[in-house]
């Protein structure tokens, strides 16, 4: 019934929806927007509507993302397509209301999900190919990851918009986005801190605690799984063990590696982190349960713009800058794949003797 009432209005809610657009104040409406966008946004609008009432519910993440991917190749930003999305759902809302068109309360409650839905898929689709195109221009220094800082505070900024204006939920879809987006930040800064000191000269050489070290991972470690919906352990071994190396790069190199570990598990899978301990070092070994490796695939991992899954969130930089950090304070840094399973994620660092 909704589909069928938005298909036999859809030049009166073309109009309205360009009506809408040019009295927007921020981001200010472009005319690429208004003759190209808007039809644009409706027709999916339309055939997401159509596949809502077919029951076709499985395909509107691909859709959005397929959205997502040919917004930014038709040239708009992420504020025009969360916005145009926004713009299509309300003129809808407010000629029923005008018509007195009784449209079922289920089917308004389905189209504000698919909205949700369609929102976050399409801004992740958008950042993912932003990330993409960054990628091909070979931009490998830390500007990169200032791009990529942006990316994620532009989502950020904008999935809060949609939850604050009421239009969404903040247990739906675009307020997973918005924790995702605070989360991507604090793993980019993490990344950022080991890329910076190891670009800033020799590393320190101090004694790093092993307790310490592992009591401020765990904190960070549990929030990591609880938001990425996994279970995580710390096995932490003998106490009052130190490390040669500095500590600033050990943090981010372990960090890291939980980071990893939770992003690509799988849903309710688990991830432990534990100690082995010789007289000369001491290793740290993440266990995930991503569900292994293709053959001959665990030495590109630690390689840029790698990445080991579909979700393509982020660059794929983190293991490369942790292998760089692991090297520069004499350490080492290795997978071992466990088919069917996941992968275990071993960095070896020098063991220091109390002074």
């Amino acid at each position: 019934m909704l589909y069928g009432f938005i298909t036999t209005h859809r030049a009166l809610l073309v109009a309205r929806a360009r009506e809408k657009l040019r009295r927007r104040l921020a981001p200010q409406p472009t005319e690429h927007e208004l003759t190209s966008g808007v039809p644009l946004f409706f027709e999916h609008f339309a055939a997401r509507v159509q596949r809502n009432e077919d029951s076709a519910a499985g395909d509107l993440g691909a859709s959005a993302t397929l959205h997502g991917g040919l917004a930014f190749d038709a040239g708009f930003t992420i504020g025009q397509v969360v916005h145009g999305y926004g713009d299509i759902c309300q003129v809808v809302t407010e000629l029923a209301n005008e018509l007195k068109v009784v449209i079922p309360a289920a089917q308004f409650a389905a189209l504000n999900m698919s909205l949700d839905v369609a929102i976050a898929e399409a801004v992740t689709a958008y950042a993912s190919r932003r990330e993409l195109q960054l990628v091909g221009r070979g931009n490998e220094h830390l500007g990169f990851l200032a791009h990529e800082l942006r990316n994620l505070m532009n989502t950020a900024t904008l999935a809060y918009e949609r939850v604050r204006s009421g239009s969404v939920g903040i247990g739906g879809s675009t307020g997973r986005l918005l924790g995702a987006s605070l989360l991507g930040m604090s793993e980019l800064v993490s990344r950022s801190l080991a890329e910076v000191r190891l670009t800033a000269g020799p590393p320190h050489e101090e004694q790093v605690s092993v307790t310490a070290l592992l009591e401020e991972i765990s904190i960070g470690g549990a929030l990591q799984a609880k938001t990425r919906g996994v279970l995580f352990a710390v096995d932490p071994g003998p106490t009052e063990v130190l490390i040669a190396g500095d500590a600033q790069i050990v943090s981010s190199i372990v960090t890291n590696l939980v980071q990893n570990a939770c992003k690509f598990t799988h849903k309710q899978g688990r991830v432990r982190l534990s100690t082995r301990v010789t007289p000369e070092h001491v290793t740290f070994d993440v266990a995930d349960e991503c569900g292994g490796l293709p053959p001959g695939k665990a030495s590109e991992l630690f390689q840029p713009y790698q990445q080991r899954s579909t979700d393509r969130s982020g660059l794929g930089l983190g293991l490369a800058i942790s292998m760089r950090g692991a090297l520069s304070i004499g350490g080492t840094l290795s997978v071992r794949d466990v088919p069917g399973t996941g992968c275990v994620f071993s960095v070896r660092l020098r063991r220091s003797l109390p002074a």
